[in-house]
């Protein structure tokens, strides 16, 4: 069996990594930047962190912050005109995974006009062309954006989220810089710490797993379960930012290339027809759909355990998963995540609309258990 394993072509990593911008862009040979990024981060000087850089370089740019927390088809399509209106040659996302997901988006049409009708790009398109290139500097540390093959965009008129996954879309650069997350709130921050740790467990459990995505996933998990508590708690924290920085990175490298499975198949309708955060719903979901694929995954869930801090030398296989899943619980329970979808606004009557985007989603067939629309309307109502 071939494997493909897709990277990008240079990242940067560490406290000040943004230094490095201006070399990126000349090495690009590239003249202009198209600065694609949300109100929130220009707002409260985030952006400006990086415009500094690019100021001192006397390198031009211009802004589209314009960027949903959710973005959608209307929002590709704005930020697509502003690209083109600019006659920037060079894209740089700052934001999370909804800045760099418009980013990508742009980027792809940009040079692939045919795909200009945005929901033609769900799934698996057959693009030709690389994206216009882009620099992405993430300012959360759980979508691994900056370095995956996906994206996912709303579709208004269908009220669904569409999963793009396509190798031109990757990032050219990767900088991740932690100063750029100390300002996120503490429930942002335990969000997607909760996002990355899903992407870990799940690429480390799907159907497309091997040797080298289980590499990186299973150090994901450890530098998760150590990190996340101390940048959930102290923000400024050097050791515990740049920590998960670097997790949520190396999970994203292993499950851009071997897929997820049910957790996010079953969290992506919860933002699309309720705008749950992402990294909210995953992490509610996660323990009891772990709980539900110990029967397809259960003999990796000794080393899950074992990187959680769980002694599992004494436990047979049962009492092994069984760790696994109560310590993922407990460190959810520990960061503040919601445990019930009635938590956030849920109700009986709409789960079977929940469950049929499910069982549709893209991520869900990556499941190692077979799944039914019956089971997922089950493990939706285990958790209201």
């Amino acid at each position: 069996m071939v494997q493909r394993f897709i990277l990008n072509e240079v990242s940067y990593f560490g406290p000040g990594a943004r230094k490095e911008l201006p070399e990126v862009i000349a090495r690009l040979g590239k003249k202009k930047a198209l600065i694609v990024t949300d109100k929130d981060l220009v707002r409260f000087g985030v952006a400006a962190k990086v415009t500094e850089v690019l100021d001192a370089a006397s390198i031009p740019y211009e802004i589209f912050s314009d960027v949903k927390p959710n973005p959608t088809v209307s929002n590709v399509n704005a930020g697509l005109a502003a690209f083109k209106a600019s006659n920037a040659d060079v894209l740089i996302a700052i934001g999370g995974g909804s800045s760099i997901d418009t980013c990508k988006a742009v980027g792809i049409i940009a040079n692939n006009p045919e795909f200009a009708d945005v929901v033609s790009l769900e799934g698996c398109a057959p693009t030709k062309n690389k994206s216009v290139p882009i620099v992405a500097l993430p300012t959360t540390a759980g979508t691994a954006a900056e370095t995956t093959i996906n994206y996912v965009i709303i579709d208004e008129v269908k009220k669904k989220k569409m999963v793009c996954v396509d190798p031109n879309d990757i990032p050219a650069v990767a900088i991740i810089d932690a100063e750029l997350m100390y300002s996120l709130p503490k429930g942002l921050t335990a969000a997607t710490g909760m996002d990355a740790l899903t992407h870990a467990i799940e690429g480390y459990i799907t159907r497309g797993a091997w040797e080298m995505s289980d590499m990186f996933e299973i150090e994901a998990v450890r530098m998760i379960a150590r990190y996340l508590p101390v940048a959930v708690e102290q923000p400024t924290n050097p050791e515990g930012r740049n920590g998960m920085a670097v997790a949520q990175y190396i999970a994203g490298m292993a499950f851009s290339n071997v897929g997820l499975g049910l957790v996010h198949g079953m969290a992506h309708p919860m933002g699309s027809l309720f705008d749950i955060p992402h990294g909210v719903a995953n992490a509610l979901l996660l323990p009891t759909i772990m709980e539900f694929n110990i029967p397809a995954a259960g003999e990796k869930y000794r080393a899950i355990a074992e990187a959680m801090g769980v002694c599992t030398k004494d436990m047979n296989a049962d009492e092994a998963a069984k760790a696994a899943v109560d310590a993922v619980r407990d460190l959810a329970v520990k960061v503040g995540i919601p445990q019930h979808l009635g938590d956030l606004g849920i109700t009986e009557k709409d789960i079977p609309a929940l469950a049929e985007q499910a069982l549709a989603d893209v991520c869900t067939p990556g499941n190692p258990r077979d799944v039914s629309y019956d089971d997922i309307v089950a493990l939706y109502t285990k958790v209201l």
